[in-house]
């Protein structure tokens, strides 16, 4: 079926064949500018994960809106004419901006204690120091000694200062015109601060601004790996073959597939990770394996059959590379398919997308490359590299008579992997993400080490219910009427939620989780009932006067005071925690643990009524998962490989075979990994999965040739050189392709896709070697073939 359709339509018709598939393909690729990007931090979290609806419950309770902070640090003192001038001309352009509903800086925080008043006289006028009148050596004492702001809103050093820019919130908006609002407003917040530039140095942090820079890496990352791939591929086919057309046509072939992948991806409304940004160079990579194949095989049938026709060259050509190439893509698929058993959403979908883009590789590289080369002249290849290059011929030489030397360095390999997969970590930081150079590490670095860390996790701690306020509480006097008067118009139950045994619980937690090293800042009710104390001269404030501040304190003060911290409604408090993500042997399973533990330990604290939430938790689960995905997505790759092995080949032996030469050189990664000390993240996770799809292409192509060859003449050591020094060559060619398209990544500002292209260079490398040296010297020593 296969013969006719090309003998008597496809090479027949090349012209109408061509003209459909590109039309077809350019039909498909009118929604490749639809294909959209997205790096918001849900993009980091697990598919299905239990504590992220708890999160959401937790911030919607608590209403903690979105808010980027500009880190400021002037050439004078914080709190001198200039700096204060400076902060103000910002915060006034801030506000100016649509999307911002107000700026929090140390212009308008209230300032308790500066000087301290008690709290009746205090609550009548509040004061700032935006509101004058503050004598601005008590207010740096406040700054640097009050828990609300020391290594909160300026630093230990009191040379920085943040500047919260809050955010307003439009559901009214499609996702992708909030996007586009925060871009413009993040554009236009750094033109604001570029004003200023010559007056401090400023950084800007924030959840929303790191979701947009990553945006634009992965933007400036898809046409980057696009184009240097595309180039670094136009040399290396030149310096191969030396002739334009093989240089064209499989940049031509790649571009469609491109095309067609982007489109499809943008049809269906797929979303572009940081994680599957790399599938432009992938898959570029993958289909110029397709097409090298195709060449070399091509060009092999030209120099051995001179005379031949080119029709039945071409029609060769295709039947005879069609059978390994589809095994060879159908096993590629199988092993970026195994990503979709993973529960990290962008994983599974890099998965899909590669799957999908490799299928529609192959498709059109067996439509384009005949139709496009039956329409050219026939020509003779030029081998002036296959005659210079000697590589192949040193690699058959050694498996033929280096038997021992070959089983030695294998079985060092595999202690190496095994020692070093022992030692593989998964923690890893957030802000070692990216380079020193951008944008985001510089502001992440300053908030974390300046201004309290930068991961939010909150511990949430429901009280008990059945703890309620008794007479004996109540002191029958004076001091109680005149507070039940002030109280008269109030409905709430606030004077009455108050209570010591409560305050005392909630200090108590307040107490541990500021003493942890971990822990950069902790805000909760209990940095009030401190302030309070210094207030109230030493002596705790009692129910009375907290539900005092509660009720009158000014609602711009109270959203950030106390709503944050406290919800008298639902019996419950959040302690609001920052840990330094940067701290040397930072280990945040370990720290989540302890948490739980050591709270749980606590006397009079319930560890039932403990619940830890917020980013840190959902990042966390995502690294203690990608252990088990790995072992998921490497168990289902190396059982559907084994299955597709001995479907293909019919014979135990050879799937065998197949799969310890490609299971030895791909737990080289892992070893490498551990020894080095690079952890397993998202990125890295892939590598497995993605060498070893890319590795049993060559294994299933020399395994075919091999089969080819034996059948001549029944000689295992005349059939490997053969196979070396046919199918060898193209092999080389592809391996070298790939390392040549991986390197590229070292380009991105995301540290793990740099880890990624330079451990997929070595995996590939060391699949290259055992295709070429481990897996003839088993078929040499088992002989699966019946000769």
């Amino acid at each position: 079926m296969l013969y006719r359709l090309y003998d008597k339509v496809i090479l027949q018709y090349p012209r109408w064949t061509l003209f459909i598939v590109l039309i077809m393909i350019g039909l498909v690729g009118l929604y490749a500018p639809k294909l959209q990007i997205d790096a918001s931090a849900k993009t980091l979290i697990l598919e299905h994960d239990k504590d992220l609806q708890y999160a959401r419950e937790i911030q919607a309770r608590y209403h903690t809106p979105d808010f980027l902070v500009i880190t400021y640090t002037p050439k004078t003192t914080l709190l001198s004419k200039q700096s204060l001038e400076t902060i103000k001309a910002l915060s006034q352009k801030l506000e100016a901006l649509e999307m911002v509903t107000s700026v929090t800086s140390i212009l308008n925080v209230p300032l308790l204690q500066s000087p301290s008043k008690p709290v009746k006289e205090l609550l009548e006028n509040i004061p700032t120091i935006e509101g004058g009148a503050v004598d601005k050596t008590l207010a740096k004492k406040e700054f640097l000694k009050s828990p609300i702001y020391q290594k909160n809103l300026v630093s230990e050093d009191f040379k920085t200062t943040a500047i919260l820019v809050n955010l307003k919130e439009d559901s009214t908006l499609s996702h992708d015109m909030q996007r586009e609002k925060e871009h413009q407003n993040i554009k236009d917040i750094r033109a604001i601060m570029i004003e200023h530039s010559q007056e401090g140095e400023l950084f800007l942090g924030g959840v929303s601004m790191i979701a947009d820079d990553m945006i634009s890496y992965v933007r400036s990352d898809l046409f980057v790996y696009g184009m240097t791939v595309i180039f670094l591929m136009i040399m290396v086919l030149w310096i191969v073959f030396r002739q334009m057309r093989y240089v064209v046509l499989p940049i031509f072939i790649a571009a469609l597939s491109v095309l067609t992948t982007c489109g499809l991806l943008g049809m269906f409304g797929w979303q572009v990770t940081v994680i599957s940004s790399n599938f432009v160079s992938l898959q570029i990579i993958i289909t110029m394996s397709i097409i090298i194949h195709l060449i070399v095989r091509y060009r092999e049938l030209l120099y051995t059959y001179p005379h031949a026709s080119h029709h039945n060259i071409i029609l060769d050509t295709v039947l005879s590379m069609a059978k390994p190439s589809f095994f060879a893509v159908i096993t590629t698929i199988a092993g970026f398919s195994s990503l979709i058993v993973s529960d990290i959403l962008p994983v599974i979908n890099l998965g899909w997308m590669m799957s999908a883009g490799i299928s529609l590789s192959l498709l059109i590289a067996f439509l384009v490359f005949p139709t496009v080369m039956i329409l050219l002249p026939k020509r003779a290849p030029m081998t002036l590299f296959e005659h210079k290059f000697s590589l192949i011929r040193v690699y058959a030489y050694i498996a033929l008579h280096y038997t021992k030397t070959i089983y030695v360095v294998s079985f060092l390999i595999v202690i190496f992997s095994v020692t070093g997969g022992m030692r593989l970590l998964v923690e890893n930081s957030f802000i070692d993400y990216f380079k020193t150079s951008t944008p985001i590490y510089q502001g992440m670095k300053i908030i974390d080490q300046k201004l309290g860390g930068t991961t939010p996790l909150d511990v949430i701690y429901d009280l008990d219910t059945s703890e309620v306020v008794t007479e004996e509480l109540l002191d029958e006097d004076e001091e109680f009427d005149s507070f039940e008067e002030e109280f008269a118009q109030s409905e709430n139950e606030a004077k009455y939620w108050f209570t010591p045994v409560k305050m005392q619980k909630i200090q108590a937690i307040h107490d541990y989780l500021k003493s942890l090293p971990e822990v950069g800042n902790v805000q909760s009710l209990a940095t009030i009932l401190e302030v309070g104390r210094v207030l109230n001269k030493g002596k705790e404030l009692d129910n009375f006067e907290l539900a005092l501040l509660y009720n009158e304190l000014p609602g711009e003060f109270k959203k950030s005071l106390f709503s944050p911290y406290v919800s008298i409604e639902e019996n419950q408090v959040r302690f609001a925690m920052r840990i330094v993500d940067s701290q040397e042997g930072l280990r945040r399973n370990e720290l989540i643990l302890k948490i739980k533990r050591d709270l749980a330990a606590m006397p009079n604290i319930k560890g039932e009524k403990i619940h830890l939430s917020n980013l840190m938790i959902l990042y966390n689960n995502m690294l203690r998962s990608l252990f088990d995905s790995q072992i998921k997505t490497l168990g289902i790759m190396i059982a559907a490989l084994t299955l597709m092995f001995f479907f293909l080949f019919k014979s135990f032996k050879l799937a065998f075979i197949a799969m310890v030469a490609n299971i030895i050189p791909i737990s080289t990664v892992f070893g490498l990994m551990g020894w080095v000390g690079i952890p397993l993240d998202m990125m890295t996770i892939t590598i497995a999965a993605i060498s070893i799809g890319i590795g049993v292409d060559d294994t299933i192509h020399y395994i075919h040739r091999y089969s080819v060859e034996i059948a001549k003449d029944g000689d295992y050591t005349a059939a490997l050189q053969r196979s070396h020094e046919s199918i060898g060559y193209a092999m080389y060619y592809t391996t070298f392709a790939i390392m040549i398209g991986f390197s590229v990544l070292v380009l991105s500002n995301f540290l793990p896709t740099i880890y990624f292209g330079l451990l997929t260079v070595f995996a590939v490398f060391m699949a290259l070697t055992a295709d070429l040296l481990l897996l003839p010297r088993l078929i040499l020593v088992l002989k699966p073939f019946k000769v």
